[in-house]
C-alpha cells in the first residue's frame, strides 16, 4: 500500500518490478529450473509458532484429515500385473541347478520403484498438517488478533505511512467499549512455511530471505521493495524476518484461521490482513503474503462443501495480487471497487474482475454507498458462493494520503454494514480483514463499525445457525454448536 503521486493519474504495474535477477547472479537460472518442479512441494522446514498470551480459546488440534477419494482415478489405471505362478519342487531344482550365476550389482541413477500410483497421487493432493485449523471454544468471538500483529523497528515503520500499530489499537478500544476482553479473542497462530507454500512458489518465499553479501554484511532487498522502506535495504535479514516479517506471517495465519472460523459461526473478523496486492510469486504496496487467497485455498481443499467463494475489495486500491492468483480460478469471484487513478494500475489483473467499478479522485459518500449497495447486492445475486471474503480498507477515507477519495466514518461504517446485511440476506458466512487505512484515526472508526454491528445483531458470540445457503455447510455449522 504504497506512497504514490496524485500527478501521475495511471501507474504502470509491470514498470515497478524489481528486478531480482541482478542481484541473484549466477543462482538464477538454477532457481527457475527449481521453481518450475517444487512450486507445489511442501518443504519439511517451518517457522516456529507462537504460542500466544490467549490459549483459552484453543481446545485442541483439528483432527488428521480423510483421505482424499481418488476412486476415479483408480478406474482409470492399469490392472496390477498378476505374479508367475511358483514351480513345483522338481521345476525348482533343476531351475537353481542350471540357472546362472547372479550378476554383479550395477550402479544406476534411476530412483528405486516408486509406490504405486494411486498411493503416490494421494500423498500429493492430500492436505499438509497445519496448526492454523483448530478447534475453538464456542465462548470465544470469532475475532482474530495477535499482539504480534503490530510492527515496532527502530522507529523505521514510521517512514510508511502505514500506522504499523493500528491493530492492536482497534482492540484496546473493543475493550474500551467492552464488547470484548482477552480471554474471548481467539489468538492468532504464525503461517508456516509448509502453510504458505499452499500458495506461494518456493522461489518468492526464497526472495523474502535473500541478501547481497557485501563488505561482510547481509541486505535485505526484496523486503525493502515491498515495504517501500528503503533503510530496510541495509538491514541483516533475520531482523527483518524477525520484526517486520513474523507479523506478517502472523496475520496470514489470522486471515486462514478466520476463514474456518466464518464456516463454523456465520462470520469472522481477522483485526489484521487483507494483503490484496501480494500474489502466489509477487509482493508489493506492504503486503508480502497473500493471505486472502491462502484462506480462500485452504477452504477450498480442507472444508467439505465449500467450492465457491466471492471477494468484495473495498479498500481504495485495486487488488491485483488475489485477481492474478485466481485469473483462470471459476469457482472465485471477484467484485473490485477502487480509486482507479491510484496504484497499482494492474490492467493484466484487471481482467479478472467479474464486477469492477472505477472511481474518480474525490468521490463522496452518496455516490459510494450507492455503488456499493447496488453492486455488492447483483454480485451476490450472480453467484451463489459459500463464503464472502470481505476486505474492508478504510484508505477511502477522507484526507487518506493514499486513497485519494473522500468518505466520511460513518460512510465507513454504514458501509460495512451493507455487506454484512447483504450477507445475512443471501445466508453466506463472511471473512472480514481490515486491510489499508492510512490515518491515525482509522483504528478507531473500524472498531465503531464493528461494535455497530453487533449493536444492529449482524455479529454476536453466539453460534450463528443457517448463514450458509450450503446444507453441509449448515450441517458443520450445527455440529459445530454441539
Amino acid at each position: 500500500m504504497p506512497v504514490h503521486s496524485r500527478e501521475k493519474k495511471e501507474n504502470n504495474y509491470d514498470e515497478m518490478e524489481v528486478n531480482y535477477e541482478e542481484y541473484e547472479g549466477s543462482s538464477s537460472e538454477e532457481e527457475e529450473s527449481e521453481s518450475s518442479s517444487v512450486s507445489k512441494e511442501r518443504d519439511n522446514s517451518v517457522i516456529p509458532v507462537h504460542p500466544g498470551p490467549f490459549p483459552y480459546c484453543v481446545v485442541s488440534a483439528s483432527k488428521d484429515l480423510p483421505p482424499v477419494d481418488l476412486s476415479e482415478v483408480e478406474d482409470q489405471l492399469p490392472a496390477p500385473e498378476e505374479p508367475p505362478p511358483e514351480p513345483d519342487e522338481a521345476q525348482a531344482s533343476t531351475s537353481q541347478a542350471f540357472a546362472p550365476a547372479p550378476a554383479e550389482p550395477q550402479l544406476s541413477s534411476s530412483p528405486p520403484d516408486s509406490p504405486p500410483r494411486v498411493e503416490r497421487l494421494r500423498s500429493r493432493y492430500r492436505p499438509h498438517k497445519t496448526e492454523l485449523y483448530h478447534d475453538i471454544l464456542p465462548t470465544c468471538w470469532p475475532i482474530v488478533y495477535s499482539p504480534d500483529y503490530n510492527i515496532t523497528f527502530m522507529g523505521l515503520e514510521k517512514l510508511h505511512p502505514f500506522d504499523a500499530g493500528k491493530w492492536g489499537k482497534v482492540i484496546n478500544f473493543l475493550k474500551e467499549d467492552k464488547l470484548i476482553a482477552d480471554d474471548v479473542i481467539v489468538q492468532a497462530r504464525e503461517a508456516t512455511e509448509q502453510d504458505l507454500l499452499v500458495v506461494h512458489t518456493r522461489r518468492y518465499l526464497n526472495r523474502l530471505k535473500k541478501h547481497m553479501l557485501e563488505s561482510f554484511e547481509e541486505w535485505s532487498f526484496a523486503v525493502a521493495a515491498i515495504t517501500e522502506i528503503p533503510p530496510v535495504l541495509f538491514l541483516p535479514n533475520f531482523l527483518v524476518q524477525r520484526k517486520v516479517l513474523r507479523p506478517l506471517r502472523t496475520q496470514t495465519g489470522g486471515t486462514i484461521m478466520a476463514g474456518k472460523l466464518a464456516i463454523e459461526r456465520g462470520w469472522a473478523i481477522n483485526v489484521g490482513g487483507g494483503f490484496h496486492h501480494c500474489s502466489s510469486d509477487k509482493g508489493g504496496g506492504f503486503c508480502a503474503y497473500a493471505d486472502i487467497t491462502l484462506a480462500i485455498k485452504f477452504l477450498f481443499e480442507r472444508i467439505e462443501g465449500v467450492s465457491k467463494a466471492t471477494i468484495i475489495d473495498l479498500d481504495a486500491h485495486q487488488g491485483n495480487g488475489h485477481e492474478r492468483d485466481f485469473m483462470e480460478d471459476s469457482r472465485v469471484y471477484i467484485m473490485d471497487v477502487y480509486n482507479r487513478y491510484i496504484y497499482p494500475g494492474d490492467g493484466f489483473a484487471k481482467r479478472a474482475i467479474k464486477r469492477k467499478i472505477e472511481l474518480d479522485w474525490g468521490t463522496e459518500d452518496t455516490e459510494y454507498l450507492q455503488k456499493v449497495k447496488t453492486h455488492v447486492e447483483g454480485a451476490l445475486n450472480e453467484v451463489k458462493s459459500d463464503i464472502i471474503i470481505y476486505n474492508a480498507g478504510t484508505d477511502v477515507l477522507d484526507g487518506d494520503p493514499l486513497g485519494g477519495l473522500a468518505i466520511s466514518p460513518q460512510g465507513i461504517i454504514e458501509r460495512d454494514l451493507i455487506v454484512f446485511r447483504a450477507a445475512r440476506k443471501h445466508r453466506i458466512p463472511i471473512l472480514m480483514v481490515t486491510s489499508g487505512g492510512y490515518q491515525k484515526r482509522t483504528a478507531r472508526i473500524i472498531a465503531d463499525s464493528i461494535v455497530n454491528l453487533h449493536n444492529l445483531g449482524l455479529i454476536d458470540k453466539e453460534l450463528v445457525r443457517g448463514e450458509a445457503e450450503n446444507p453441509k455447510v449448515e450441517l458443520m455449522i450445527r455440529e459445530g454448536k454441539k
